[in-house]
């Protein structure tokens, strides 16, 4: 054994740990909670503005380095997250951090089911900046999607491989997809092919959660949705060893031309591992509205319940967290 020199000693962190993804549900449940007051007013703006300034607040009281790489926008259109904001005391594991406040806010603000806040975070230097290009067309399954589906196949082709991977028949086969003009073709494939749609009003986070997670009714999710919300979906996927592929989608030139010169590869298939690098990622959602994936908030007398879900890869583990929160710390204001 050496004695000429002293042992240097050991970090006190290096990454993020289950404890740090219990300190984050305390943060989607705020947005969540804070979010409530606006449900179904037709403000989507007031309901976001109000998760945004909650999340951040009790992002603040956290002891981890994170960096925002996926946010609600850039510096100088606050009170968003915006991509490059630094959260937490600064003390602690350096995180990676992808932020949703309110996954789904034109459901909130029509009072519509499904409607999450989101968190999800990942070792310092892991989690792809896809925020020159909004859009990502992206397809997810469970497990037996690997080795079986391919983005680049025709959709038909890809429902047929599935179903019979997990041993069904394909008119049993139930596929989300946002609900929207784009998608028009992308539907009656899916039809066409003798599959079911499950058709996404908005928020389509909670749609590829349920694809990879077993025992739900979708067996699939697929099109075009954010890159933001696809990111952050890879983040929950690994945890729960689904399938994931994703490949941008610019809506013009222009946009195209900022991906290139951000240094992503526009064209290229996205494996989930290309998404989000290594295996310590943590997904966070608290629900704001009711959903297959959890309850929204709801408030009994002096209590207020929320229902949130814990995912992190390292462990393969899916928590769920009731929590009861006081009325009265909620009406004030300066409860943060």
């Amino acid at each position: 054994m050496r004695t000429d020199q002293a042992e240097e000693p050991a970090p006190l962190f290096h990454h993020p740990d289950r404890n740090l993804a219990l300190e984050l549900v305390r943060a989607t449940e705020a947005a969540a909670i804070r979010a409530v007051p606006w449900i179904g007013k037709g403000d989507k703006n007031a309901a976001d503005k109000a998760a945004v300034d909650a999340m951040r607040a009790f992002l603040a009281t956290v002891d981890f380095d994170g960096v925002i790489v996926i946010g609600e926008g850039e510096k100088d259109e606050a009170p968003m997250l915006f991509n490059g904001e630094r959260v937490g005391s600064g003390r602690g594991p350096s995180c990676d951090i992808a932020v949703d406040p309110i996954d789904g806010t034109s459901l909130t603000a029509a009072g519509r089911s499904h409607a999450l806040s989101v968190l999800a975070v990942s070792d310092r230097g892991t989690m792809l900046d896809a925020s020159s290009v909004f859009y990502m067309d992206k397809i997810v399954t469970g497990p037996e999607g690997y080795g079986v589906i391919d983005i680049e196949r025709p959709i038909g082709d890809n429902i047929r491989a599935l179903a019979a991977a997990l041993g069904k028949d394909v008119d049993e086969m139930r596929v989300a997809v946002l609900d929207r003009p784009r998608h028009e073709q992308l539907i009656a494939d899916i039809r066409a092919a003798g599959a079911g749609t499950r058709l996404i009003l908005d928020g389509d986070v909670a749609g590829g959660i349920n694809a990879a997670r077993r025992g739900t009714r979708i067996d699939m999710c697929v099109g075009v949705g954010g890159s933001p919300e696809g990111i952050t979906t890879a983040c929950a996927v690994k945890a729960l060893g689904g399938f994931m592929q994703g490949r941008l989608a610019p809506k013009d030139d222009a946009e195209r031309e900022r991906g290139l010169a951000a240094g992503l590869d526009i064209d290229a298939v996205l494996s989930i591992e290309d998404m989000v690098r290594g295996d310590n990622t943590f997904f966070v959602a608290t629900g704001v509205t009711d959903g297959a994936l959890v309850n929204g908030v709801k408030r009994e007398g002096p209590i207020i319940r929320t229902e949130s879900v814990v995912l992190r890869s390292k462990s393969g583990t899916l928590r769920r967290i009731e929590a009861e929160h006081l009325v009265e710390k909620w009406l004030d204001p300066e409860y943060l």
